[in-house]
């Protein structure tokens, strides 16, 4: 997939996993996806487990849009995309500054394998070191698995979101 380059695509870490019930988990890289990185050919599928409608030609418009959008945080095992968070930092009047996270999947065969969670403590640590006072997300009501991970990572409910299409 070759889309405009809007940032500089760098591995973040390179280290294991969370610990897991299967010690024998992934080693996980942490990597930011720039707009014309390669290894998207593996994350779009990954992102598209939480976001079915989102085809290669909305993600390169979604990548090279003005607007102040999504970066993405990728988790590799080798070759293989586990993970895929797309974030933002925004400043507005509820939280003043925060990192709201727009995705967080993990691909199927590596949930519950500390993938999300690795993720997750990226995205907190990025949030802290840009000064935010809060890392938000929105999750569908329908996703009880990942309800119970949010709660289990000390995230609270704090709101209702309504949405009108337009």
């Amino acid at each position: 997939m070759t889309v405009p380059e809007t940032s500089p695509s760098t591995d973040v870490t390179s280290a294991p996993s969370a610990p897991s019930a299967d010690a024998a988990g992934p080693r996980l890289a942490l990597v930011d996806l720039a707009a014309d990185d390669p290894r998207w050919d593996a994350a779009l599928p990954v992102l598209q487990a939480l976001r079915p409608h989102l085809t290669a030609d909305l993600l390169r418009q979604v990548l090279a849009d003005d607007a102040p959008g999504p970066r993405f945080l990728a988790a590799f095992d080798g070759d293989a995309c586990l993970g895929v968070a797309g974030w933002r930092v925004i400043a507005n009047t509820s939280a003043v500054r925060k990192l709201y996270v727009d995705d967080l999947v993990t691909a199927p065969q590596a949930r519950s394998r500390g993938v999300g969670a690795a993720l997750l403590a990226e995205l907190e640590r990025r949030a802290r070191d840009a000064g935010c006072a809060v890392l938000d997300l929105d999750s569908g009501v329908q996703r009880f698995d990942a309800h119970r991970f949010y709660l289990r990572e000390r995230m609270s409910i704090t709101s209702h979101h309504f949405a009108k299409p337009l």
